[in-house]
């Protein structure tokens, strides 16, 4: 087993890594910016070493100064968490060139799978459905048009380093694709260090359906079943569930095989999430895969018993998967709720401030994962996500229940966030029957904020 390893991230995840290796005796090195000095992850690490400014391109991103770090203290292995470096093939190149272990995928399958436009066609040769889309990365914003012209609009635009809704627009007509084109690219430099885009059919109104995989370096290949992430808010999920209403068992059965084939076909390491939009009919079709652990992943160790980042260590290890297919089988229902600093009053724009009281709500079913305590100041730096709040319970109705109770418990003071916003979806009737698509925001929010203004609340039937 590992003995030491750096955490190259900051914040909830890296809070979540870190315990996990404290229970299986892993000692563990923070890295952190001039920002993050009085940061959770800092005081839980077994060291912590600071790597450079507040900006995630001089310290969360600069590749020299976390090898450095992670070879002067003697570590074994890197767990990128996700978002930042999780995804670049060349970071994961280095690891290996100084003798790190990547906690991940090899480079060449990061090239593969984390690179959507060519997943894309890896996928297609595979068998998997997949969206229309375009053939290779954009060259510019002609031939964006050209490919758009043939796919037909509605089109998104995505970056093939992206994740996490960004690098992402919408296009609905020629005129508008150009200035799209060229604030998605802005924004996947700034976030991924990597501008290369591509198009693909937008479905509208879907389901978004993901199943999580694990992959051992022996060849063996299990999922554990899916998430629904259709709940968003600017491509950015904003509350996940498991299992999905809407899925049959046979339909739960093929969009599982067809994950795992897609982990296969590519010779896949580690935790990776295969992702899918669901159309209205039944027919689904592979967007991505996200080659690292997903912010949501607590929604699956909640159903399926299984703790995601200690099976990642066990891997990077040498080990075995500590469970086949067979082992997996979903129990009860659980939600996840994404709280952000931001107003969704004023298109949910993001409002870091000094947490200025918290208290978290605990129970019977309640996970909370957060980096906060009371007096932590949010730097505007980076991502607004201050909190997940999970639960778990028999029935999808006792998990809404259970959700909006804890909603209810939860306070903190000091900036705005989506907590009230989050509760009122939970009431919701469209979402209380499974009734809803990635539209459901778009489609109810003016209603939504209404309710959040006038304090009141639906009369609800409570279906089973």
């Amino acid at each position: 087993m590992l003995k030491r390893i750096l955490v190259a991230n900051r914040g909830e995840i890296a809070v979540r890594i870190i315990r996990t290796c404290h229970e299986m005796g892993i000692e563990t090195v923070a890295v952190y910016s001039t920002a993050d000095a009085q940061s959770l992850h800092v005081q839980l690490a077994t060291m912590a070493i600071c790597i450079g400014p507040a900006k995630a391109a001089q310290s969360y991103l600069n590749q020299t100064a976390i090898l450095t770090a992670a070879l002067e203290t003697g570590c074994e292995a890197i767990h990128p968490g996700y978002g930042f470096l999780s995804e670049n093939d060349e970071f994961a190149e280095l690891c290996t060139r100084c003798g790190l272990k990547f906690i991940g995928p090899s480079a060449d399958v990061i090239r593969q799978m984390g690179n959507k436009a060519a997943a894309r066609s890896l996928m297609i040769q595979a068998g998997v459905p997949v969206v229309p889309g375009s053939q290779g990365i954009l060259e510019n914003a002609e031939q964006a048009l050209e490919q758009a012209q043939q796919i037909g609009y509605p089109v998104l635009l995505k970056a093939s380093a992206g994740g996490g809704g960004r690098g992402m627009r919408r296009v609905f007509a020629p005129e508008e694709l150009a200035s799209a084109l060229a604030a998605a690219q802005a924004e996947a430099v700034a976030c991924f260090g990597c501008g290369d885009m591509y198009l693909e059919k937008l479905i509208l109104s879907p389901r978004h359906i993901e199943f999580q995989i694990m992959a051992d370096q022996h060849g063996n290949v299990v999922h554990l079943g899916e998430r629904d992430c259709t709940i968003q808010r600017k491509n950015q999920k904003l509350l996940e569930e498991s299992p999905s209403r809407v899925l049959t068992p046979a339909l739960r059965q093929a969009m599982g095989q067809a994950a795992v084939k897609a982990a296969q076909c590519c010779g896949y390491e580690g935790a990776g999430t295969v992702e899918f939009v669901l159309d209205a009919h039944g027919n689904y079709y592979f967007i991505e895969m996200n080659t690292r652990i997903q912010v949501e992943h607590p929604v699956t160790e909640m159903v399926t018993g299984r703790d995601l980042i200690r099976e990642q260590l066990r891997i990077a290890a040498g080990l075995p998967l500590s469970f086949s297919q067979s082992d997996i089988q979903l129990q009860g229902h659980a939600i996840e709720v994404r709280i952000n600093a931001e107003d969704p009053t004023k298109g949910f724009a993001p409002a870091p401030g000094r947490t200025e009281f918290l208290h978290l709500p605990g129970g019977c079913g309640v996970r909370v994962d957060s980096a906060l305590y009371a007096g932590y100041e949010l730097s505007p730096y980076y991502d607004s996500m201050v909190a997940k709040l999970i639960v778990h319970a028999p029935t999808r109705l006792l998990a809404i229940r259970r959700m909006r109770r804890v909603l209810e418990e939860l306070i903190i003071t000091g900036y705005p966030t989506g907590a009230d916003l989050a509760h009122m979806i939970l009431y919701h009737p469209d979402f209380l029957k499974g009734e809803y698509s990635t539209a459901f925001l778009e489609e109810h929010l003016e209603q939504l904020l209404e309710w959040l203004e006038t304090g009141w609340l639906p009369k609800t039937q409570e279906e089973s």
